[in-house]
């Protein structure tokens, strides 16, 4: 089972926030999930992000895969290198 870190997609039509979760990479976006590490808000400036960071380093260490904007935010957060 290949695990990964991504966003869910949350909030009313045009005006999203996203859940960072970690899922099985075959489960839908907005599908099953494993855990719930934090969220992103890109409505508000400067943008909204709080990751659970202890969980966050958890997953990765145990093999899950960011996706390409979830590992921009880490970088940003200051949980990956």
């Amino acid at each position: 089972m290949a695990v990964k870190i991504r966003l869910r997609r949350m909030g009313a039509k045009k005006s999203p926030f996203y859940r960072i979760i970690v899922a099985d990479s075959r489960s839908a976006r907005d599908g099953k999930f494993i855990e719930e590490i934090g969220y992103y808000n890109p409505n508000v400036e400067p943008s909204d992000v709080k990751v659970n960071a202890e969980a966050a380093q958890k997953w990765l260490a145990t093999g899950a895969q960011p996706t390409d904007t979830v590992s921009r935010l880490f970088k940003q957060a200051g949980i990956v290198k």
